[in-house]
């Protein structure tokens, strides 16, 4: 089955790219900052982040360190990726709910088109950071190499999530609105403004969500130059391929009665 589906998906490729193209026109049409807007979303999370360490810091009677500051911002850009891939595609299938029933084509198109211009942005916010971390003197080490594959583990978890919520939005309108929710207090719950290892009761418990342990390994190899926990590093990848697999299933299984529900 999952062979049909990837055979499906790139007959389909010139569409999917089509959409995305689409979308970030849409996006970037008539806006005053342009692609700024890319890098707005990280800034303001930077920015909370940096007041959150700050305070924290005053509470404790010791300096803001530089190396905290950069940690946030390494972080908050994965993360704005992931809010922003699932708030936008959970809602993908409703919102094109006429093209759903007139033609046939995968439409898993959709939610994943959503997540390509989400990973727009993300790509050219990665670039503004690498610039602000050439200024700030992180410097680079053999562990970048593992930052690809962390954000492979980051899209396919994404994707995989949001054809799960997208097709659940068609049966349950309010699985939008719930997913809202999640998300505007997701970030307390995953280590953006913190590290894991704070909570060292904790730490596992936060650590099984597969954003906090790319986040963390993400971390690990930009901001401190060492090699990610390879175990939790190897849960990232294995959660991230189950949870692709299995968005993949569910979507297949349940799109054939898309034109009826929706």
């Amino acid at each position: 089955m999952l062979r049909e589906i990837f055979r499906e998906l790139f007959q389909y490729r010139e569409l999917l790219r089509a959409f995305t193209y689409r979308n970030i026109k849409i996006r970037y049409k008539q806006t005053i900052m342009g692609f700024l807007w890319a890098i707005f979303m990280p800034a303001v999370i930077v920015l909370s982040g940096i007041v959150i360490k700050k305070a924290i810091a005053i509470v404790s009677g010791r300096p803001l360190e530089l190396a905290e500051i950069v940690s946030v911002s390494v972080k908050a850009l994965p993360w704005a990726f992931f809010i922003g891939a699932i708030k936008f595609s959970v809602n993908s299938l409703v919102g094109n709910m006429n093209l759903v029933k007139k033609i046939y084509f995968p439409r898993e198109v959709f939610p994943i088109s959503y997540i390509f211009v989400q990973l727009f942005d993300f790509l050219i916010a990665i670039a503004f950071l690498t610039l602000v971390l050439i200024f700030a003197r992180i410097g680079l080490s053999i562990y970048l190499l593992y930052v690809p594959f962390l954000i492979i583990f980051l899209v396919l978890f994404t994707i995989g999530l949001a054809l799960i919520l997208s097709c659940g939005n068609v049966f349950f309108r309010d699985v939008r609105y719930i997913v809202d929710v999640v998300l505007t207090f997701g970030i307390f719950f995953t280590p953006v403004f913190y590290e894991a290892s704070m909570f060292k009761d904790w730490k596992i418990i936060l650590l099984l969500n597969p954003v906090a342990s790319i986040l963390e390994s993400m971390n690990a190899v930009v901001v401190f130059h060492k090699m990610p926990d390879i175990f939790w590093f190897t849960y990232a990848g294995v959660a991230s391929a189950v949870m692709f697999i299995s968005g993949l299933s569910v979507f297949h299984k349940s799109e054939q009665i898309f034109a009826e529900v929706i």
